[in-house]
């Protein structure tokens, strides 16, 4: 409504950006993680219930309330077949003021089987077959419409080498199984394609739980020429930083931090705190400001 608004009303308003329901608000929880991983009070050992079922389920229902009233595996689908469609064929063609649109759908469930990976321009363009100058127009639509959100690469510049590609997300991660055939939660958990949807699942809790954090926060995600890489960086006022790496195991080992030392180690003094979310139940220190944490802790303190 905003472009047809006769004025601007600048000053007499605020606009909000409304996420997708998060965990925490679903199950009713007060808990921010944000605020939570940037506190100084130190942390202890404890347990955080989690089931890898209800992970699972909690991934393959998303945050779209229309979609969570749907308990039943195929009106969920049908919701989401319903919802893209008139996405695709009237928002973004009244957006782009054009008709026939072909273009959008191919390229979004191409975006989602891609869910978590670096945007790479001219790979998306060759395997869609739409030229560069198209694909980065649609890529601006899809952004301004809400359904996709890139994360961008954590610009610092300390001698390192680092990746500056965006990661691509889409705004719900219901969604995104749904584009990408996942509607069975007990199948998903056996496949291989659970990891990249866990990050984007991740991903999209953090972003709902900084909408409401008391600590300004902006997240990226880190990767460096070398493959060195953490999922998500949240970066508080005075460059603090806190990393969060995101594995669908139970069980965590030392190898899973490397990309956390290595933020450390890019940070400097800065670095807050990193955590590898996991499918267990133990919250254990690995070493300082380091812990393995489990994922419950997006809906439960």
């Amino acid at each position: 409504m905003l472009p047809t608004a006769a004025e601007s009303l600048a000053g007499r308003m605020v606009v909000l950006t409304f996420e997708p329901l998060s965990q925490a608000e679903i199950e009713g929880s007060p808990h921010n993680l944000v605020d939570a991983l940037f506190d100084a009070a130190p942390w202890v050992r404890s347990r955080v219930r989690t089931e890898r079922p209800d992970v699972v389920r909690r991934l393959v229902a998303g945050g779209f309330p229309e979609a969570l009233g749907r308990t039943n595996v195929q009106r969920r689908d049908a919701w989401f077949r319903a919802y893209l469609a008139s996405l695709l064929q009237r928002d973004v063609r009244d957006c782009a003021n054009i008709e026939g649109l072909h273009d959008p759908p191919r390229l979004l469930s191409l975006l989602a089987a891609r869910a978590g990976a670096l945007l790479n321009m001219a790979e998306v363009s060759r395997a869609t077959g739409i030229a560069h100058s198209a694909l980065r127009r649609y890529l601006e639509l899809l952004e301004a419409l809400f359904i996709v959100q890139p994360l961008p690469a954590w610009p610092a510049n300390l001698g390192k080498r680092l990746v500056k590609s965006p990661k691509l997300h889409l705004i719900d991660v219901g969604l995104t199984a749904h584009l990408q055939g996942h509607a069975d939660p007990a199948v998903l958990a056996l496949s291989l394609q659970l990891g990249p949807l866990l990050e984007t699942f991740v991903v999209q809790e953090v972003r709902c739980h900084l909408r409401c954090a008391e600590t300004a926060t902006t997240a990226w995600h880190f990767r460096t020429a070398a493959g060195r890489e953490v999922d998500l960086v949240l970066e508080a006022p005075g460059r603090r930083i806190v990393g969060i790496e995101v594995k669908a195991r139970a069980s965590i080992t030392q190898s899973d931090f490397l990309g956390l030392r290595e933020l450390a180690g890019a940070a400097g003094p800065g670095f807050a705190r990193g955590i590898v979310l996991h499918m267990g139940d133990q919250l254990l220190p690995f070493e300082e400001h380091l812990w393995a944490v489990p994922m419950g802790v997006l809906w439960a303190a």
